[in-house]
């Protein structure tokens, strides 16, 4: 199998060597603090970045480690390799790393639908890890795993056969550029009437609108990603293809419709989920309660239901608003929130990595 580990290969106490590239990123930083808060399987870790961030120095597992340029020789002695980057640098440099020897994991959408690429949710297919004969694992995007976790549980009981999904996306999906737009327009809208005529949120915002089409400060912007075939954008396809490779189930009928919020960090997604036979909330609750990486938080007539300003900064998946359908009794409603900087990202590369660290121990 691709992406062994090479015999007699140093390493502290023996543990594997580990690369971050990208360590200079939004979730490569995510990454780093992931890395010195969960349990350390790892030897050395390599931080890894293009060359004008090479010779600066970050923290992890306590220690101040220098970043090195993303070049081959970065890769020598690395074990796993995590690459947080744009998908093209990961298209050049991923297979390079598999070649000298790494087992990559991707958080790019390079490789997240080819054949002998592994799509992993270590909650739902773990046993997908070990099929790389690539020696590439990728990372679902950010929107799929913030719903995923909990929808895999309920499919592992009920049997899942039609999925509509609405999301709402944080503007940290779209990288530093999002966030510091939406900060920005915050600034030109805070303290004014504006959002009461039409027009005159863009008018204030003027060309503003950094990688959205439309202002979203005061606003939605039911739009995430490219133009793909007859209307759908390629972030709405990419929940579709990506849920179906995760739970193994390739004919799965999905209906996406992505939007983005004026929210920071934190997806949210609304979900109406058809099952093979009829379900009850209760052994929904049950399932969902007990599922690993999964919160609860489920009682609207006192409140308690996850949003994005509750759920950020943390790892779990959170349910809430769950419901049998008023009209169907195979179908279920839930709402929710997943950190999509966490979980959505780093979070799951890490567990990814761990899961290939235990084997090659």
């Amino acid at each position: 199998m691709a992406g062994l580990r090479r015999a007699g290969r140093p390493g502290r106490s023996e543990r594997p060597t580990l690369a971050v590239v990208g360590a200079t990123g939004a979730v490569g930083t995510v990454m780093l603090q992931i890395l010195s808060q969960r349990a350390d399987v790892w030897g050395e870790i390599r931080l890894v970045a293009s060359p004008r961030s090479a010779g600066r120095k970050l923290a992890v597992r306590g220690e101040e480690t220098e970043v090195v340029a993303l070049t081959e020789e970065a890769f020598d002695g690395v074990d796993v390799a995590m690459f947080d980057v744009p998908d093209e640098v990961a298209e050049r440099w991923a297979p390079l790393a598999a070649a000298k020897g790494a087992v990559v994991v991707d958080n790019s959408g390079t490789f997240r639908m080819h054949p002998d690429v592994p799509l992993v949710v270590p909650e739902v297919n773990p046993h997908a890890v070990r099929m790389r004969p690539r020696g590439i694992i990728a990372n679902p995007s950010c929107t799929t795993l913030s719903m995923i976790v909990a929808l895999g549980a309920l499919h592992a009981e009920f049997g899942l056969r039609e999925l509509v999904v609405s999301s709402y996306q944080a503007v940290s999906g779209a990288g530093r550029a999002g966030v510091a737009t939406l900060r920005q327009q915050l600034s030109l809208v805070a303290g004014t009437e504006l959002g009461t005529s039409p027009g005159d949120v863009r008018r204030a915002v003027g060309d503003n609108t950094g990688p959205f089409p439309e202002p979203v400060a005061l606003n939605v912007v039911p739009w995430a990603g490219s133009p793909r075939e007859d209307g759908w954008s390629s972030e709405e396809l990419k929940v579709r293809d990506e849920s179906r490779k995760i739970l193994s189930l390739p004919t799965l009928p999905v209906a996406v419709t992505c939007v983005r919020v004026p929210v920071i960090t934190t997806h949210s997604l609304t979900v109406h989920a058809r099952f093979e036979g009829e379900v009850t909330v209760d052994k929904a609750r049950e399932i969902l309660a007990t599922a690993p990486g999964v919160v609860l938080f489920d009682n609207p007539a006192a409140g308690e239901f996850p949003t994005p300003a509750d759920v950020v900064g943390t790892d779990p998946t959170w349910v809430g608003r769950v419901r049998r359908a008023l009209d169907d009794p195979t179908a279920l409603e839930l709402f929710v929130c997943g950190d999509n900087l966490r979980k959505g990202s780093a979070l799951n590369t890490a567990q990814i990595a761990e899961l290939v660290a235990a084997e090659l121990s």
